[in-house]
């Protein structure tokens, strides 16, 4: 684990004792995604009664993923996005965090799924590898590395797009395994008819350890299938032309980070299929639109939240 140090408000996020409390306190949906925002407020509230309204769907026992509520995808998220940064530190630049979720807040709202229970937030790595990491719910983080990599707002853009489609389709969740699902819900459905007090919340938050586990793995060390990066592909040409962005940039950014990934490497090149492959993908799904000439107003305001970085 890293020992950078970290700026008071993502300490919730770091430290494993407080999992509990991050994967059941209730928050509330920000509309507006600050740098603080990442690590919700306790404002609003999901346990009105001794159940709670984020627990009624758990009195029948899930069979797969889409058994779990928002209110369940989003707590697994928060547990999901610790585990990155107890990895990762937070890169404390809050001009560029603002920008990166002003940009990513809007290509969020033109996805097919603008609305999560917790939002959309986004958050800058402070780590040279080029990566991405979306959580289940809408918590995306992105290192520096990768941003570097970007040489317009387009290019951007499209790596947003691209890490949102995997929260649209639901892929983090895909990746827990049916029998820990079976497992959580079983417990989540005995404990529903109980007071919920601190042990029976701990019971609750163990019950989706071991799928945070499997999510976490797919992220940090396996990745996703082919398939499942070719859909999220496919759903960030969606949303870059729905705003106006060019889709072409993402062949673009796909072109430049195969110049720049090392094989073998324990960044993007071990989580991600080859560029190149990807790369002939997109061609297909973009009709094979080629790179129009950048917007020197997007340029202006991406080359000034790249200053420092």
């Amino acid at each position: 684990m890293r020992l950078a140090k970290r700026p008071s408000w993502a300490l919730p996020f770091i430290f494993p004792a407080l999992l509990a409390a991050l994967f059941l306190w209730p928050c509330e949906r920000a509309d507006s995604a600050g740098l603080s925002d990442i690590v919700g407020g306790v404002g609003g509230s999901v346990l009105p009664g001794p159940a709670g309204s984020a627990l009624k769907a758990a009195v029948e026992v899930g069979k797969s993923f889409q058994d779990i509520t928002p209110e369940q995808e989003y707590y697994i998220g928060r547990a999901v996005a610790a585990s990155v940064l107890s990895v990762y530190a937070p890169f404390p630049n809050d001009g560029l965090n603002f920008y990166l979720n002003t940009l990513g807040q809007t290509l969020a709202q033109a996805s097919d799924r603008p609305e999560t229970f917790g939002g959309y937030h986004f958050l800058v790595l402070d780590s040279p590898e080029i990566n991405a990491f979306a959580a289940p719910g809408g918590l995306i983080l992105i290192t520096r590395g990768m941003i570097r990599v970007c040489k317009t707002e387009d290019a951007l853009a499209a790596v947003l797009a691209h890490e949102i489609s995997h929260v649209v389709e639901k892929h983090g969740l895909k990746s827990i395994k049916s029998s820990r699902l079976t497992s959580a819900f079983k417990i989540m459905a005995n404990e529903t008819a109980r007071s919920y007090g601190p042990a029976q919340l701990s019971q609750l938050t163990e019950a989706f350890g071991e799928s945070i586990t499997d999510i976490t793995a797919t992220l940090m060390k396996s990745g996703y299938s082919r398939e499942l990066e070719r859909d999220a592909d496919k759903g960030a040409v969606t949303i870059l032309k729905r705003v106006g962005y060019d889709p072409g940039a993402l062949i673009v950014m796909l072109t430049e980070m195969k110049k720049q990934l090392k094989p073998g490497g324990l960044d993007f090149a071990k989580t991600h299929p080859d560029p190149k492959d990807r790369i002939e993908d997109v061609k297909t799904l973009a009709g094979g639109v080629a790179a129009t000439p950048v917007s020197a107003e997007r340029q202006k305001r991406f080359e000034k939240a790249m200053t420092n970085i």
